[in-house]
């Protein structure tokens, strides 16, 4: 399988929009969110949204330059084509695209191992909070993990033994983002890393059927520097920083969102994407000599 990391050399223009974003409103308690239909009489997420407009900038050109990257801004652009045509298939997903990703990942990342641990299919047509299978895009300021709930994952998905080591060692999680269309309708805005502050972080429930996990909910901040890929294709991808152990001034996590976007034409074909998670482990001495 052939994996192409060189950015898109189409556009050059910087370009930007001014869109809102939807924030937690300050003062509000921690938020909880279900991932399936919640009990009788309990709401699908708590905390209030504060719409804040904000100015999302084209990230292609900076891209371009080296000056957006998963260690600097928390999130980078490639331009790859996947050997998978139909994403409808589950089995397929699994087989062809999981294994794809993850060399792809090794490749971008120079990492010694990945883990490919889910998958999330989204369509702003056909998707649905209630449907497991095809979600609808979040349209919240949001992190997928904390600083607690990342090195869970290590936990979940390694033996025992294996996962104890790897702690002791830098690793990643890092999400897969790419659309099944070209993107027209609610594209995906990124926050640079190096403009949140820890005081923008609010933890958050994420419950689970046999399980709660975490994720963070982001407080508006002036400061916050905001990205899009204008029109991004199905042959190329982003990468997001979920999580990131290191503590040197590498970026640990990033914000995203999907937004709309106001010159958005009304019959824009619908937003279908798939968003991939993986744990990224990278050699010990890689970590003991950085």
């Amino acid at each position: 399988m052939s994996a192409v990391l060189n950015p898109s050399p189409r556009a050059r223009i910087s370009l930007a929009v001014q869109a809102e974003l939807n924030y937690l409103a300050p003062g509000v308690t921690r938020p909880v969110n279900y991932t399936f239909e919640p009990p009788e009489g309990i709401p699908w997420n708590t905390g209030e949204l504060s719409p804040e407009p904000v100015v999302i900038h084209d990230g292609r050109s900076l891209a371009a330059l080296g000056e957006l990257s998963l260690d600097r801004s928390g999130f980078s652009h490639l331009e790859h084509r996947s050997a998978l045509t139909d994403f409808s298939d589950d089995a397929a997903i699994r087989t062809v695209y999981y294994p794809e990703s993850a060399e792809l990942l090794r490749a971008a990342t120079g990492a010694e191992k990945v883990v490919v641990f889910d998958h999330t299919l989204r369509d702003s047509a056909n998707g649905s909070r209630a449907t497991k299978e095809l979600r609808e895009p979040v349209r919240r300021v949001h992190n997928d993990q904390t600083f607690v709930s990342g090195p869970r994952r290590v936990r979940d998905h390694l033996p025992a033994h294996e996962a104890t080591q790897r702690l002791k060692h830098r690793f990643a999680i890092i999400n897969l983002w790419r659309p099944l269309a070209t993107v027209e309708q609610l594209p995906l805005a990124l926050c640079d890393a190096r403009s949140i502050a820890p005081a923008d972080l609010v933890p958050s429930d994420l419950v689970y059927p046999d399980k709660v996990g975490e994720t963070y909910s982001f407080l508006h901040n002036p400061k916050h520097r905001w990205y899009w890929f204008p029109h991004l294709r199905s042959d190329e991808a982003l990468l997001l920083k979920i999580y990131d152990s290191r503590e040197d001034g590498t970026a640990r996590l990033t914000a995203h969102t999907a937004f709309i976007h106001p010159d958005t034409a009304p019959d824009a074909p619908p937003r279908r994407s798939i968003e991939l998670r993986a744990l990224v482990f990278w050699p010990a001495e890689v970590t003991d000599t950085a």
